[in-house]
């Protein structure tokens, strides 16, 4: 085994050398010695593996299988909704027709069809991801025909007066007309309704469909990954709204869905080595007298030290006969929101804005992240939140929508909580993301999990393993100590997650 940790003098403190780090002008002298200094020494302590720290507390289980698998579940309830590619009095079998209809062709009682396309899997109701460009789900993409649309189901088609010209341009549902769906007919992709119409629209003005962007383009054309929901997508879709049914009609058609999809993830073996000869053990010395608890000590923290930042960073993948790990930045950049931040131009109406995408529950369902941030964005966050009150405030009774509410500590990590309009923030400092492109990195803590290799009775999650090593030509015995851990991240990302680069 190679010595991977040698013993070397430490020479003087050469005063004015370059890189030291004087207090006075006078050489110190060898450190060994103790020329009066006192029997104190300052450490500094730093939240080193605030990550690491929670799952391990948090979420962690245990695998038996270095390759394991999991299963995510995403609900429908909000997915039964589709956009019109293309509409007019007969059967539409291509997208893309002229966005302006004629009001009298949707009087009420008057037959009307519909071609409609979504933007989400039906596999696994695999949804639309914000900032995800080259992940997205387009409109009438191969596998998101919307199959839940059945006859005597009746839908709301939103209509504007807008002219429709610009693709990224928000347009508003200022009316809208209900239909009844009599024939539902597959088209590829895509679904035709043959629709009778049980409400037109109040004005008779607001003839052009949301969901065109232009005179003859669709949004099938668009790639929408970057378009909020509630301000650009929501308006354009059409929902079910509920159904109606004859006396005695009898039992009416029914579908189910498929919300179930699978990943995978591969543990990761982690080592740090420490070698010891007992002369050294055995040597009695100034400030802490015994050098292999001390070494001990910092190998334990630089084996933390290093499972941190492959949890963070690392990619899972196979590289010859080893495994690698999903870290959280690697996963969330790739599968999770993400939103751009600017602290310089950044406001908090923007970051507010973002919150309400972010947390938003046709994309997020569930509220339980965790924001680790770097520094810069750790002060500007508190500065945000502390500016209203500190300068702002015209009474006590007066609340600011976004505060700094309360310091906690859990599990030794100290978490800021700030109060906001979509709920309470909960960040940490990590300075594992200082000097990084991330900014913040929200994790979904109930989504994910450390997951230690234990089976058939052993345990992998932070082995250690001692050894006796001869030095050559000597004799002389080492104590050679070994620290390993194997582990691996799971995901179950319910589009919970997101960073700000």
């Amino acid at each position: 085994m190679a010595d991977l940790f040698s013993l070397e003098s430490t020479g003087d403190v050469a005063a004015g050398s370059a890189g030291s780090r004087l207090g006075t002008g006078l050489d110190t002298g060898v450190l060994r010695r103790k020329y009066g200094f006192g029997d104190r020494v300052s450490e500094l302590a730093i939240a080193q593996d605030p990550f690491f720290r929670m799952v391990s507390k948090l979420s962690k289980k245990a695998t038996d299988d270095p390759e394991f698998k999991f299963t995510e579940r995403r609900p429908s309830f909000h997915k039964r909704y589709a956009y019109v590619v293309a509409q007019g009095t007969s059967a539409q079998t291509a997208v893309d027709n002229e966005a302006t209809l004629t009001a009298g062709d949707v009087a009420v009682g008057s037959t009307y069809h519909l071609l409609m396309g979504t933007d989400y899997l039906s596999s696994g109701n695999l949804g639309l991801v914000y900032g995800q460009a080259n992940t997205a789900i387009e409109v009438g993409n191969s596998g998101t025909k919307p199959s839940f649309f059945l006859p005597d189901q009746i839908i709301k088609v939103n209509m504007t007066d807008d002219t429709l010209a610009a693709a990224d341009t928000s347009v508003a549902a200022e009316d809208y007309f209900l239909a009844k769906i009599v024939a539902v007919t597959d088209v590829g992709n895509y679904v035709n309704l043959e629709c009778k119409i049980v409400r037109t629209m109040s004005n008779q003005a607001k003839v052009e469909v949301c969901s065109y962007y232009g005179a003859t383009a669709s949004i099938d054309d668009q790639d929408l990954s970057g378009k909020s929901i509630a301000e650009y997508l929501e308006p354009k879709r059409c929902y079910v709204i509920g159904s109606s049914h004859a006396q005695g009609s009898g039992y009416p058609q029914t579908w189910k869905d498929q919300p179930f999809s699978t990943g995978y993830g591969r543990t990761q073996i982690w080592k740090t080595a420490m070698a010891m000869d007992n002369t050294t053990r055995a040597t009695v010395l100034k400030y802490e007298p015994n050098e292999w608890a001390r070494v001990w000590r910092e190998k334990l923290i630089e084996h933390k030290w290093d499972i941190e930042q492959s949890i963070m960073f690392g990619a899972q993948a196979q590289v010859d006969d080893e495994w690698y790990t999903q870290g959280a930045v690697d996963f969330i950049s790739g599968y999770g929101n993400t939103f751009s931040l600017s602290h310089a131009s950044k406001t908090q109406d923007d970051f507010l804005d973002d919150l309400s995408s972010f947390l938003d529950p046709r994309y997020n369902n569930a509220n339980a992240s965790l924001f680790f941030v770097d520094t810069a964005t750790y002060n500007w966050l508190h500065k945000l939140s502390g500016y209203f009150s500190n300068n702002l405030e015209i009474s006590p009774n007066f609340r600011a929508d976004m505060a700094l509410s309360a310091k906690k500590k859990v599990f030794g990590v100290d978490i800021s909580v700030i109060s906001t309009p979509y709920g309470d923030m909960n960040v940490a400092r990590n300075i594992h993301l200082d000097g990084s492109a991330i900014k913040i990195l929200a994790v979904n803590m109930k989504y994910c999990a450390y997951r230690p290799l234990v089976g058939n009775g052993l345990n992998r999650d932070t082995a250690i393993y001692v050894g006796v090593q001869t030095l050559e030509n000597s004799g002389v015995d080492r104590r050679v100590d070994l620290i390993q851990t194997e582990a691996g991240m799971e995901w179950q990302m319910p589009e919970a997650h997101a960073y700000w680069a």
